[in-house]
């Protein structure tokens, strides 16, 4: 595996995937973690407009702002961060690890932007993990439209419509997504329970805000104040 090759596929198509990237045994040990975290019948932590609006159901947990430090497996994994320092090469911070929860039957999430393009220097950059596979039987694909992190605001439209020139990808247990923040992506209708993670990074001298407010096909979101700071149409 080239890795300066695959460096310079994130700067071209806005993300870079790569599969068996952490053990089976690491997987296995952090989803029951997670899966003991949210137990049998997690409550959604948006409001009932967020998720109509948006077509969004993500349940978040944000373990290390709870002082539990339980994936300094992945956090501190020597090349995670190697191929960190490559992609943002003037230095970077972590943000903040996000695990993402999706009932079987949800929705999933709708076409975003994790923060807005208008400044194409101030972004975060996704650092997806996957503790299980994502399959037919499970839904919830991840879905990007590759160059987007190049091409502007998301355009108006239907939320979670598909878009010529969409990618669907299901990730196997262990891989890893490097996705800039500007990239579209979105998630698709989740069928059994589905679990992500996200150790989010941003470059040096970026806002620790920059993913407060998320761009929607309809909508700017702030999550702070739990707003719709925008409607688009």
């Amino acid at each position: 595996m080239d890795e300066d090759l695959l460096i310079e596929e994130f700067w071209e198509n806005g993300f870079v995937i790569f599969e068996n990237f952490f053990s089976n045994e690491l997987m296995d040990k952090y989803n029951n973690i997670i899966l003991d975290h949210y137990g049998v019948n997690p409550d959604w932590e948006h409001t009932d407009e967020f998720i109509t609006k948006s077509a969004v159901e993500v349940i978040p947990w944000f373990p290390y702002r709870e002082g539990k430090s339980y994936f300094d497996g992945i956090d501190k994994n020597k090349r995670f961060n190697a191929i960190t320092d490559h992609i943002l090469k003037e230095g970077w911070n972590n943000l903040y690890c996000m695990m993402m929860f999706s009932k079987g039957g949800s929705i999933g999430q709708a076409w975003h932007q994790d923060c807005s393009p208008d400044d194409k220097m101030q972004y975060n950059l996704n650092r997806l993990v996957y503790t299980h596979d994502i399959t037919d039987e499970t839904g919830g694909e991840i879905v990007i439209f590759p160059k987007t992190h190049k091409a502007g605001m998301l355009p108006v439209g239907i939320p979670n419509e598909d878009l010529e020139g969409q990618l669907v990808f299901k990730p196997k247990k262990g891989t890893v997504i490097f996705l800039h923040g500007h990239c579209w992506h979105r998630v698709m209708p989740v069928k059994k329970d589905r679990i992500s993670s996200n150790f989010r990074a941003v470059p040096k001298g970026t806002p620790e805000d920059i993913t407060d407010i998320c761009v929607y096909r309809n909508m700017r979101y702030k999550f702070s104040t739990s707003e719709i700071i925008e409607e688009r149409s």
